[in-house]
């Protein structure tokens, strides 16, 4: 199962879908929008995709993970739309013979879903500001590497693929319109 939906997620039957007898193991990650991220409290995401590109990734995703694990079945689930602090955004499952297996093709998958899937969120914090946010950005930070976001009152350029936030700007150039991180990206 590898799906892109705005509805929530029903993550018994995302378990219930990897659930097999050759399997002695099944884990499901269950990835929630925080009510505090970095010290700022949030007051909802949203999180777009070009469905068909997001979709197509993250079969690629499960393929590429049947070759390092011996998965038996794997279901991948993402969320689409405006979220709720405490909102199920993301739900992996996984099942393999043994639960070492699973426990690191679950979490292969929803790492390399963070550095490669095209789906952006954008963080509404309880202070007006506005972040969008590629899943690859929130990895360099995670890491310490520069930037990672885009502050739609401050402006981001795009650099080696992925956004990265602007020195200090004067305050006509923070009042630019906003325009949308994939319009952002160059082909390739």
């Amino acid at each position: 199962m590898i799906q892109l939906t705005d509805q929530p997620l029903d993550y018994t039957a995302i378990t219930e879908s990897v659930r097999d007898p050759a399997a002695g193991a099944v884990v499901l990650f269950l990835g929630t929008v925080r009510d505090f991220t970095a010290g700022e409290q949030t007051q909802q995401l949203e999180y777009e995709a070009y469905q068909q590109m997001a979709e197509s990734s993250l079969k690629q995703l499960a393929d590429e993970a049947s070759t390092h694990f011996p998965i038996v079945k794997a279901a991948i689930v993402h969320r689409l739309g405006v979220l709720q602090p405490g909102d199920v955004a993301v739900a992996i499952a996984v099942s393999t013979p043994h639960r070492a297996q699973a426990f690191a093709a679950g979490q292969w998958l929803i790492d390399t879903l963070k550095q490669r899937v095209p789906i952006w969120k954008r963080e509404h914090y309880t202070d007006g500001r506005v972040l969008w946010q590629h899943p690859a950005a929130a990895t360099d930070a995670a890491a310490g590497q520069s930037g990672g976001t885009r502050d739609d009152t401050a402006g981001a350029a795009e650099t080696g693929g992925s956004l990265r936030t602007r020195p200090q700007q004067s305050a006509d150039q923070r009042h630019r319109p906003l325009q949308h991180p994939l319009l952002l990206l160059h082909a390739g």
